[in-house]
């Protein structure tokens, strides 16, 4: 089994932390981000590590781990950063932000859920909101789950009060979905370069759930990997000091 974590993007809301370093080389309680990442994988199973660099990229090293590096980060996202991976995705793949920690049985629960796409889903995401100010629940990735599929997902798609839990930036892809995410994402840039897609503006700062959304509306079945709890985005100052009370994992 391999992971792909994406971790090219710059931090901005993270400053002054990411002003020497990259955001998923921040420190939580004496441990980087990426650190207990690959901890967690390592702890299921997961061996094979991708990486794909951005911002001061020669700081991100992984005993063991390949990469792959996006230098113009400054002016595409999440979505297209995934695709300078596209050599490793193959036969299937795990996903991951890299601005997240998680402990070991999430990636088992992503691993062992059944289906092609394997979304993981906070069912008690709004706990992790309480008391967030600098991001707050409108900002989270929310997602609507009915009769055990994956109908919508990501930032602002649904009121906070409609959604079933939170995409929390990991998912499982098998060896159909790459084929399909690959055949949808080349059609796509073909189709729209500098034009908006899905919530973006434009197709090159597109969001990874811009593409799992049109897949999804053109039939594509999203399984959602239930947890409870058990993860933490680190996307501001304040979710990293709020982290620190919480994360041993």
């Amino acid at each position: 089994m391999k992971a792909i974590i994406v971790a090219a993007g710059m931090g901005r809301r993270l400053s002054p932390y990411t002003d020497d370093r990259p955001k998923t080389l921040v420190e939580v309680n004496g441990r980087s981000i990426l650190a207990r990442q690959v901890d967690a994988y390592r702890a299921a199973g997961v061996d094979e590590i991708y990486i794909v660099r951005g911002y001061m990229k020669e700081m991100i090293l992984v005993d063991g781990a390949h990469y792959f590096d996006n230098d113009d980060y400054r002016s595409n996202n999440i979505l297209t950063s995934l695709f300078y991976a596209e050599p490793a995705m193959d036969g299937g793949f795990l996903f991951s932000y890299s601005d997240i920690v998680f402990r070991p049985e999430v990636v088992r629960t992503t691993i062992e859920t059944e289906g092609d796409y394997a979304l993981v889903i906070d069912r008690r995401w709004h706990e992790a909101y309480v008391g967030r100010k600098d991001h707050p629940v409108e900002e989270g990735e929310v997602a609507r789950v009915d009769g055990g599929k994956v109908t919508l997902v990501g930032k602002k798609t649904m009121p906070p009060d409609e959604a079933t839990g939170e995409f929390i930036g990991l998912a499982r892809f098998s060896a159909a979905a790459v084929t399909a995410m690959k055949q949808r994402f080349h059609q796509r840039r073909a189709e729209l370069a500098g034009k908006p897609y899905g919530r973006a503006p434009r197709f090159e700062v597109a969001y990874l759930t811009d593409l799992l959304n049109d897949l999804i509306e053109s039939g594509a079945v999203m399984r959602p990997a239930f947890i409870d709890g058990g993860w933490r985005e680190i996307d501001t100052v304040e979710d990293l000091e709020r982290a620190k009370a919480v994360v041993s994992w």
